[in-house]
C-alpha cells in the first residue's frame, strides 16, 4: 500500500485539523515503521481449565480456546494467558478540535491528540472508520507509540486533550488507560469516544483516569443493536447510568438514520429516559447520517427529521439539544436555557461568538454545565 492510498484509507498517521492534512505523524514523533504486535497481557478475564480463558471486558463474554481471538481481533489466548496485541500499536493520530469529537461542553476551541488502534467490540453496518475497525491489527498499518510518547507529543503540540476515539477504545483498554494516568501526572485531559459496549468493572475503573465520556447511542432499540449493530443495548444504557453518577463529564451523540432508528416514538423514549438517567442538561447531539460501509441503500438524513428530532428532545425537556453534520444549522450554537440568549456560536468545528463568563450565562447569569476551563 503506497503512503497515499493509506493516508486515504487509514488516517496515515497524519496530523490533521480540522478537514485539511497537514503533516505526517513521523513528523510528530519518529514512529518504529517495522514495530510489531504488542503482547501484554490483557486485564479482565478469567482462566479456565484446559488454557480456557473468558474475557471479561465487554459483554460478548469470549470464551476462548488456545490460539483462539475474542470478537474483537485483537486480544489472544496463548497457552491460557489472554493478550493484547494493539498496546501502544496506533493506526491513527491526528489533531483534531474537540469540537469534531463532538464535545460542546468540554474546553471549546481546544485541540485534541486523537489517536486508535484498530478493532472493535461490534460491528455498525452504518461505520465510518470501517477500513481500521472492522479488521484485525496486522491488516492495517500501525506504528509503535507508547503512553509516554503519545502525552510528550501532545505537550510538543500544544494540546492540552488527548482523546481515544476513531474505533471503539474499550478494545484497546489497556492502552488507553494507561496513556490516560501518564497524561494527569503531566496536566493534560483525556476523553473517550465510545459505543459504550463495555463492562460495569472495567468502566469504573476506568473513570478517575479520564475527564469526559462521548457515548455513540445507536438506537433506542434492542433489535436495532441486533441487526445493525451486532452489539446490545443494555450494557450501553448501564454504561450511560454509571457515567452519569461519577464526576466524569458526559455528552450523548444519536446518529439518526432514515426509516431505522428515526421514529417519532422512539426519539420521545430515548430523550425521556435520558431526562429521567443523565438529567436535563446532558448535551445530546442528533448527527445527520450518510450512506456507507454496509448501509449505502438509504439516503442522508433529512434536515427535517433532524429538527424533529431536536423539537422533541426539547419538548421532553432536555435544555442542551444539538443538530450535527449540518454545519451551520442554529442547532449548532448553545443557548441559556433560562434566557434563551446566544452563548456558544458554531459553524461546523468553528466557533464564533463566545457569551459565557466563568460557566455562566453573561446575560442572566443562569450557570452552564461544562468544563469550561
Amino acid at each position: 500500500m503506497d503512503r497515499r492510498h493509506f493516508i486515504k484509507t487509514t488516517g496515515g498517521l497524519s496530523l490533521t485539523a480540522g478537514s485539511g492534512l497537514l503533516n505526517t505523524c513521523s513528523r510528530l514523533y519518529a514512529f518504529d515503521t517495522s514495530a510489531n504486535l504488542s503482547r501484554k497481557e490483557a486485564r479482565y478475564y478469567k482462566k479456565h481449565p484446559d488454557r480456557e480463558i473468558e474475557c471479561l471486558l465487554c459483554p460478548r463474554f469470549c470464551k476462548l480456546g488456545d490460539r483462539e481471538r475474542g470478537y474483537c481481533g485483537v486480544r489472544e489466548n496463548i497457552d491460557g494467558t489472554y493478550y493484547t496485541f494493539v498496546y501502544g500499536k496506533a493506526c491513527a493520530v491526528h489533531l483534531d478540535p474537540i469540537e469534531k469529537k463532538p464535545f460542546f461542553h468540554f474546553l471549546p476551541q481546544s485541540r485534541t491528540l486523537s489517536l486508535a488502534t484498530a478493532g472493535c467490540n461490534v460491528n455498525c453496518k452504518f461505520c465510518q472508520n470501517w477500513e481500521i475497525s472492522q479488521v484485525r491489527p496486522e491488516q492495517v498499518e500501525h506504528q509503535d507509540f507508547p503512553p509516554h510518547q503519545v502525552v510528550l507529543t501532545a505537550q510538543k503540540y500544544d494540546s492540552p486533550i488527548i482523546a481515544y476515539t476513531y474505533t471503539e477504545p474499550i478494545v484497546f483498554f489497556e492502552y488507553m488507560i494507561d496513556t490516560s494516568i501518564e497524561a494527569q501526572k503531566a496536566g493534560l485531559r483525556n476523553v473517550v469516544v465510545t459505543g459504550g459496549h463495555i463492562n460495569p468493572e472495567p468502566l469504573q475503573d476506568l473513570l478517575p483516569a479520564v475527564d469526559a465520556i462521548k457515548i455513540d447511542l445507536k438506537a433506542f432499540s434492542e433489535l436495532f443493536y441486533t441487526e445493525y449493530v451486532r452489539g446490545k443495548l443494555q450494557p450501553v444504557l448501564d454504561a450511560i447510568k454509571i457515567i452519569a453518577q461519577s464526576s466524569v463529564w458526559l455528552e450523548i451523540v444519536y446518529l439518526v438514520i432514515p426509516s431505522l432508528n428515526d421514529s417519532p416514538e422512539e426519539i420521545r423514549q430515548m430523550s425521556r429516559w435520558l431526562k429521567q438517567t443523565a438529567g436535563k442538561d446532558v448535551p445530546l447531539h442528533f448527527s445527520r447520517f450518510y450512506p456507507m460501509y454496509l448501509l449505502k441503500n438509504l439516503p442522508p438524513t433529512p434536515t427535517s427529521t433532524l429538527e424533529r428530532c431536536h423539537r422533541i428532545a426539547r419538548e421532553e425537556g432536555l435544555h442542551y439539544v444539538y443538530i450535527g453534520n449540518i454545519p451551520g444549522h442554529k442547532a449548532e450554537n448553545t443557548y441559556c436555557p433560562q434566557c434563551q440568549k446566544l452563548l456558544i456560536q458554531r459553524t461546523g468545528y468553528s466557533i464564533g461568538e463566545k457569551n459565557l463568563e466563568e460557566g455562566r450565562c453573561k446575560y442572566c447569569g443562569q450557570p452552564i454545565p461544562g468544563i469550561w476551563k
